[in-house]
C-alpha cells in the first residue's frame, strides 16, 4: 500500500499503520512525505492508494484526476493549530499579531533584523524557517497569514520535512519558523512557542485553544483522500476502517486533535 503527502499528516498515519502492522504483519504500508502538494501528484497519477494533506484537493489537482479517471473518497481526520515557532533563548517574541507576521512573511517584506519587527527588539538578525512550497502548511499560512496562498518571501530555509525544520530552530537562537503543532509537542525541550494576536488577544496554541478554535487564524483541518477503485482492495478498506476506529486515540497520542466522533462514523458510511 502506497500513501504519501503532508508533513503534517505523517505522524498520524504513520502511527496508524505502525498499529495496523502489528495484527496484518502481511500487508506492506509505505508512508512518505512528499508533502501535500507533491502527495496530491502522485495520487491523482494513480500512483498512490491514499493521500495525506494538510489542505483541501485544488481545482487543478480534482481536474487532473478526472482526466485520469481517478475517483476519491475526502476524510477530514484531525485538527491541527499551525504553530510558529523561536529558539527558547528568544526571551523577547513572546507574542506577534497577524499583521507583524504579514509583514514579515509577505513576499516584499525588507525585514531582515528583529528590531524592524518592534523597536524593542535586539538588533539581531532574524533567521526565517518554514515549509517548502509543495506543502499544505506553506498554502495554509500563506493564505491566511499573508492574504494570498503561496505568495511569501523567498529567502527562507524551506523543507518538506518538519524534522528539518525543528533541528534548524532548535540550533539557531535568531531563528522564526512555523509548522504543524505535533512537532512542536514531540519537540518542547527545544522549541518556544509564540502566541498569536488576531485582534481578540493574544492566544498560545494548546490543545484546548486549537479544539475551542480560539487560537485562530491558525487552527485548521487535516485530510486523507483514498482512490475509491482502490477500495476493492480488502486491505485498504480494512486500514481505513482502522484509521476510523483506532485513528482518533492515535491523532491525540501524536499531538492533534480528533475530529468529533461522528466525522469519523461519516468517513466509515463513505466508503461502505
Amino acid at each position: 500500500m502506497e500513501i504519501d503527502g503532508s508533513s503534517t499528516v505523517f505522524p498520524i498515519t504513520e502511527a496508524v499503520a505502525e498499529e495496523f502492522r502489528k495484527i496484518y504483519p502481511q500487508v506492506r504500508i509505505n508512508v512518505g512525505i512528499s508533502g501535500t502538494g507533491g502527495g496530491f501528484k502522485r495520487f491523482v497519477a494513480g500512483e498512490t492508494q491514499i493521500s495525506d494533506a494538510s489542505r483541501p484537493i485544488s481545482t487543478s489537482e480534482k481536474d487532473t484526476a478526472a482526466k485520469n479517471g481517478i475517483e476519491w473518497v475526502e476524510m477530514p481526520i484531525a485538527v491541527d493549530g499551525l504553530s510558529v515557532m523561536v529558539h527558547p533563548q528568544n526571551t523577547w517574541a513572546t507574542s506577534m499579531t497577524v499583521a507583524e507576521l504579514k509583514k514579515l512573511w509577505e513576499p516584499e517584506s525588507t525585514i531582515k533584523r528583529w528590531n524592524q519587527i518592534r523597536p524593542e527588539w535586539p538588533d539581531q538578525p532574524i533567521n526565517l524557517y518554514g515549509p517548502g512550497t509543495d506543502s499544505g502548511t506553506f498554502d495554509y499560512f500563506t493564505e491566511v497569514i499573508v492574504g494570498k496562498a503561496k505568495s511569501s518571501r523567498a529567502d527562507f530555509t524551506a523543507s518538506e520535512d518538519d524534522n528539518v525544520l525543528v533541528q534548524g530552530i532548535a540550533g539557531d537562537r535568531n531563528a522564526l519558523g512555523y509548522f504543524g503543532y505535533a512537532y512542536y509537542v514531540e519537540n518542547q525541550d527545544k522549541l518556544k512557542l509564540v502566541a498569536i494576536d488576531a485582534g481578540q488577544g493574544t492566544v498560545l496554541p494548546s490543545q484546548q485553544t486549537i479544539d475551542d478554535t480560539t487560537y485562530t487564524p491558525l487552527s485548521r483541518p487535516l485530510f486523507i483522500y483514498v482512490n475509491k477503485a482502490a477500495l476493492a482492495r480488502p486491505e485498504v478498506k480494512e486500514f481505513i476502517k482502522f484509521y476510523m476506529t483506532k485513528g482518533p486515540a492515535l491523532v491525540t497520542e501524536v499531538g492533534y486533535i480528533p475530529m468529533p466522533a461522528r466525522v469519523y462514523i461519516e468517513n466509515l458510511g463513505n466508503i461502505q
